[in-house]
């Protein structure tokens, strides 16, 4: 699709939109409490399996694993619809069922939603691509950049590093420290610490209780493996071939939203594992929808759709190698296709 051609049909049809959504922002308890006993529960349980097999299968504990990974998803997007004050309507009861699910996800709560929050007001905006997105470098700037410089751009972007390492860092270190330097954190950081000091002791206690080597390692595996499928997540929601990244005059939050989000069109069982957050544009467009109502909001406006990118599982794994915004084409490009214009002379 065009993007550019019809987006003035775009724009006149966006206000019709945010309108039918907002129907879908009001929270709904029985679906909440329903989707807190089905993560928790199985979460918990083949926590405990998992810790049962440990003496007899270690490749059945990986497998396990995989499959618990996938709750702590959908405990973590409990998590994150707390944070954007929607999933129950009472403000306390949110910040105990997100804390809770912090405690579990190992993501911080009040500090975590913060930065998030900032993410979704700056989607895409070239000035702060620091902060609550992947660090993503323009055509001009990675061409300006000298060699020794580039070789660690690419060990950054690589698939080991950005699919692996990264979310694994991101998990047990980069959420461990209050990084962010604007002074409207200043009052969240020290929550961080909080939260490093309730999940230390939680740690603590457990190895006391439990075989503190089978304990930590059996969390470990699901962490990591948790990590490594929520930046794919993200990857995919914002890395896409055909993105929205301006700098802040340009810059438009409908634009951001809709055309810098993807919509990963996913088997049923996946959205249900994922909390729906492969609705992603929808998500940006409204983050007041808890996530067992955005499939609602799909089926209720299907044009919409058409305004956004939609990806296939099989499509997004070619999304891997894009690593640069090229802001002469408005797409994410791949290295190769950079070198090729580099030796061509096609970089202004």
């Amino acid at each position: 699709m065009n993007f550019d051609v019809e987006l003035e049909e775009f724009k006149s049809k966006v206000g019709v939109a945010l309108k039918t959504l907002r129907q879908y922002q009001v929270p709904d308890h029985r679906k909440a409490i329903i989707q807190i006993l089905n993560s928790f529960g199985p979460f918990i349980l083949i926590w405990v399996l998992m810790y049962q097999v440990w003496d007899y299968s270690k490749i059945g504990v990986i497998f396990l694993g995989i499959l618990n990974a996938f709750f702590l998803v959908r405990i973590f997007i409990i998590q994150h619809d707390c944070g954007h004050q929607t999933f129950v309507k009472s403000k306390k009861w949110r910040n105990v069922i997100g804390y809770a699910c912090s405690l579990f996800s190992s993501i911080p709560y009040f500090y975590w939603a913060k930065s998030h929050h900032f993410h979704h007001n700056h989607n895409g905006m070239l000035e702060v691509r620091d902060i609550g997105d992947i660090d993503t470098l323009t055509v001009k700037e990675y061409a300006a950049l000298s060699r020794s410089k580039r070789f660690w751009y690419r060990v950054y972007r690589s698939h080991f590093v950005m699919f692996v390492l990264g979310p694994i860092y991101y998990i047990l270190i980069h959420n461990r420290l209050p990084m962010i330097k604007l002074p409207e954190f200043k009052k969240e950081k020290i929550t961080v610490w909080v939260s490093n000091f309730v999940m230390t002791a939680i740690i603590v206690g457990l190895c006391f209780v439990l075989d503190w080597k089978k304990f930590l390692s059996i969390h470990l595996i699901i962490l990591s493996l948790f990590a490594i499928i929520a930046i794919w997540f993200f990857y995919i929601q914002h890395q896409h071939e055909h993105s929205y990244k301006e700098w802040k005059t340009k810059w438009e939050f409908v634009l951001a939203a809709v055309k810098g989000s993807s919509y990963y069109k996913l088997p049923s069982i996946m959205n249900w594992f994922t909390g729906n957050i492969a609705i992603h544009h929808i998500h940006h467009l409204n983050p007041a929808i808890p996530n067992y109502n955005l499939k609602k909001c799909v089926d209720a406006i299907p044009w919409f759709n058409k305004y956004t990118t939609e990806i296939t599982f099989w499509e997004s794994l070619k999304l891997a190698n894009n690593k640069l915004w090229d802001e002469a084409e408005q797409r994410m490009i791949t290295l190769k296709e950079f070198y090729y214009k580099e030796k061509n002379g096609l970089i202004a």
